[in-house]
């Protein structure tokens, strides 16, 4: 409702300029203007001008955005490939500024040069093959240049030897959070279904594969620091996005596909929380947390705890309402933190077949206890007669 009364005012105050602007045209009836709508020199050195003006705009705002805002991006990469993507995303941005620079520069300053003046007529070039092999080239090679390079980075990362080491664990999407599925001592994970969701099974493994059976599934994603993780993904219900920003690591997760990723961590979270700039980033967050604290506190409310860094996997799609709050906690351990960890976890084989055990208990028919003969009290009475009369 107020979003409507809102856009209601928006177009009664859009009209009301609107008249305005009639009325002021009204009243300027008379005067002298020139309403012929051609420009004149004035008109055209003042936007020659404003031209130039708008240069310094974007260099001096673009200068100023990096000094603002250049501390806000990722520090190190957490993964073995991370430095290959961040050098080719460094490329870019360097040739992508180079080529603005000169271009904006060279477009200003012409709109400059040759703007309008009375008396003056363009020269009309029909064709010149020269130009536009230069500025036709120059771009096919840039282009090429970085296609290849990001072909050849991509294939790094993504390629899988099948008998490389690695360690295969299930990152499975639905709305709105995650569960992570280890393969157990086989390195195998189990086959799994939509279909087979039920109780505790809340990944749908299918119990009758052999290789499901050590299997084990958790909210909170472990993993071992220098150990290749191969990712398979799937969606229980729409596409999500599996993104670990600090890992440089995105890809779909896709609803009846299994799709697949792999990285090495090379940093534990202890690490990552000492390294330098990750934690000059954590000290200015606690800095806007605690203002914001002071501001709840004056207000009668709790305050924000502090922020404590710690690796996550987000949904990278707009799956839905809750789409915001689908994370998952990640935590890169040492080899022996993380062994320690699985062994403390049980597997979906087991935690089915005590729900299954369970389950029955609770059905199972309650046995009653037979009530307890009464004695017959006419043999009594006469037996006890029998004594006395004696």
């Amino acid at each position: 409702m107020t979003s409507l009364l809102v856009i209601i005012v928006l177009v009664l105050l859009s009209v009301a300029i609107w008249q305005m602007t009639k009325i002021f045209d009204l009243t300027q009836v008379g005067n002298k203007k020139d309403n012929s709508q051609v420009a004149t020199d004035n008109d055209n050195n003042i936007q020659g001008y404003l031209m130039f003006g708008f240069l310094a705009f974007l260099y001096i705002f673009t200068i100023f955005g990096l000094l603002k805002w250049g501390h806000l991006v990722l520090s190190n990469p957490a993964s073995e490939h991370g430095s290959d993507y961040d050098n080719l995303m460094m490329i870019s941005f360097a040739i992508i500024f180079f080529v603005q620079a000169i271009t904006q520069a060279l477009l200003h300053y012409f709109a400059y040069k040759y703007r309008g003046k009375q008396g003056n007529t363009a020269l009309y070039f029909a064709d010149n093959d020269k130009l536009e092999f230069i500025w036709t080239i120059i771009p096919v090679i840039v282009l090429a240049g970085l296609i290849l390079y990001g072909l050849y980075t991509w294939t790094n990362i993504m390629f899988v030897d099948e008998d490389e080491d690695v360690m295969v664990v299930e990152l499975y999407a639905k709305q709105f959070n995650w569960e992570a599925r280890y393969s157990g001592a086989d390195n195998v994970l189990g086959k799994a279904n939509v279909r087979l969701i039920e109780g505790v099974n809340t990944m749908g493994v299918d119990m009758t594969d052999p290789n499901a059976q050590d299997d084990i599934s958790t909210t909170e994603l472990h993993l071992p620091k220098g150990k290749k993780i191969l990712f398979k993904l799937r969606s229980q219900d729409v596409l999500h996005s599996a993104y670990m920003p600090h890992f440089r690591a995105q890809m779909n997760c896709v609803p009846g596909m299994v799709t697949q990723f792999a990285f090495k961590p090379i940093y534990t979270t202890d690490e990552m929380r000492q390294d330098e700039k990750m934690v000059e980033k954590v000290s200015t967050i606690n800095k806007i947390r605690a203002k914001k604290t002071a501001e709840l506190a004056a207000q009668g409310k709790p305050g924000l705890d502090p922020y404590t860094f710690d690796y996550l996997l987000l949904c990278n799609k707009i799956c839905g309402a809750s789409h915001y709050n689908m994370q998952m906690k990640i935590v890169v351990d040492t080899p022996q933190d993380f062994q320690n960890w699985l062994k403390g976890k049980g597997t979906i084989a087991k935690a089915v077949n005590d729900d299954k055990a369970a389950k029955a208990a609770q059905n199972a028919p309650v046995s009653v206890p037979a009530p307890a003969k009464k004695p017959d009290t006419t043999v009594v009475a006469t037996a006890e007669a029998t004594v006395v009369s004696k």
